[in-house]
């Protein structure tokens, strides 16, 4: 014979399995991964301690100012994410939350990720070395180009390094600089043809390019919008689609002369 609860009895018995359940989703892992702002790094310069642009059959000029290129940080890809972390982190200007896969590749391991962003960021210094060398009309096979960026994988430095190579080679065509001597940042990917493409993460980038000390950015021009929602104050957007848009912008700005895009 079954005994009949009381009301109060009744909502315990039938709270312990949602609080068991809540319990199970606050802790159980979840397919995101938590970003910040990462390192920057100027490419005109030294970067722990090696020049990141080293150019031989061709003579190079001394810049000033410099061309940062910027990075997040993310939590790793076997890294256990919980809703108690996405909470804690959703509202943070200077943090995010970004699926995993948008992030690392689905289905690797640590060791196939960590190869594959090797490759990328390959891949996007050769395609910034003919990008460059194109844009100068200079040949590759007279003038060599050495990039070397320690502990920063993926391609979405390609921009800043096509302008570093093009600004130790030829500054601004005229004897200027490229950065007009100021703190320049950016992001975006690069091909042999000069087309930038996007990135990702840019909110986080705008505020690692303002805390090192950049007043402009550069942004493939698709990620306004992102660039916008975080912007740090006194940081400059400057939009580009092409590396020659990206020159043409950074020349006028640099000259005061002709017009300067913005998102």
């Amino acid at each position: 014979m079954l005994s009949r609860l009381t009301r109060s009895q009744a909502v315990a018995v039938c709270a312990l399995p949602v609080v068991a359940l809540l319990a199970t989703a606050v802790f159980a892992p979840l397919p995101f991964s938590l970003a910040q702002p990462g390192l920057t790094a100027d490419v005109l310069g030294k970067h722990q301690g090696t020049p990141v642009i080293t150019v031989s059959g061709a003579p190079t000029r001394r810049t000033s100012g410099q061309l940062r290129m910027v990075t997040i940080v993310a939590t790793g890809p076997d890294t256990r994410v919980s809703l108690g972390d996405v909470f804690d982190n959703w509202f943070r200007s200077d943090r995010a939350v970004m699926p995993r896969d948008a992030v690392y590749p689905s289905g690797n391991s640590v060791k196939e990720i960590e190869k594959h962003n090797a490759e990328q960021m390959q891949q996007s210094q050769d395609a910034a070395t003919q990008a460059a060398l194109k844009y100068l009309h200079l040949s590759a096979d007279k003038v060599k180009v050495k990039l070397k960026l320690a502990d920063v994988g993926g391609p979405s430095a390609g921009l800043l390094f096509t302008l570093g190579i093009i600004d130790k080679l030829d500054g601004d065509g005229s004897g200027g600089d490229l950065t007009g001597g100021r703190g320049i940042a950016g992001t975006g990917t690069i091909d042999a043809a000069g087309k930038v493409g996007a990135v990702g993460g840019v909110a986080l980038k705008t505020q690692a390019a303002r805390r090192d000390g950049a007043t402009v950015f550069l942004v493939p021009k698709a990620e306004c919008a992102d660039a916008r929602s975080e912007l740090p104050k006194g940081l400059r957007l400057v939009p580009v689609t092409t590396l020659n848009g990206a020159v043409d912008a950074l020349v006028a700005l640099q000259k005061g002369k002709g017009p300067v895009p913005s998102c």
